[in-house]
């Protein structure tokens, strides 16, 4: 875990690593929030290769998924196909969260491994000093279909938290 307040040579490092995960995403190059409330997890191979990044910040609220019934499919992959394509929308009322994940990503070819499940975990026993955070704390930001189809999976429905890094913590959606 790498905090605002490490070594400048581990915040260039992690600069560095956002910029590549940004690229993966599809990203714009955008700036986080608050870099003083930012807590980055990195997942090191054996060979000392980043194969995974979290970036989690401290949130006041998030926005409960809407689900949208998957129309009958006959096979697994026309579901995973059919929840990739769809638009997602979200309430706009706010429920209380704590810790939002800014981006989270796991090397293409390690992808499927629990890397990124292993990564909440440990931001879950780790956010709050203490504390271990539920999963219904933990608000997921701006999803992409892949990001959507893991927290899906990672909470266990397809009704969890996201939050806007973008447009901030104190927007009220209308």
């Amino acid at each position: 875990m790498v905090l605002p307040d490490d070594p400048k040579y581990a915040l260039k490092k992690v600069e560095e690593i956002r910029e590549m995960v940004d690229n993966d995403l599809g990203f714009q190059q955008a700036p986080l929030m608050c870099y003083s409330r930012t807590k980055t997890l990195l997942f090191i191979s054996n060979d000392k290769k980043v194969i995974g990044c979290l970036i989690a910040e401290h949130i006041q609220w998030g926005y409960r998924v809407i689900e949208e019934k998957v129309p009958e499919v006959s096979s697994e992959n026309e579901k995973v196909i059919f929840e990739r394509q769809k638009a997602w929308c979200c309430s706009t009322s706010p429920e209380p969260a704590i810790c939002g994940i800014s981006r989270i990503w796991v090397f293409s070819m390690m992808r499927r491994k629990k890397i990124a499940s292993r990564m909440i975990e440990c931001l879950r026993s780790n956010f709050i000093y203490g504390s271990y955070l539920s999963k219904e704390e933990i608000a997921f930001s701006d999803p992409t279909p892949d990001g959507k189809l893991f927290a899906t999976q990672y909470c266990g429905t397809g009704q969890f938290l996201v939050y806007n890094f973008l447009n901030g913590q104190h927007q009220t959606l209308l």
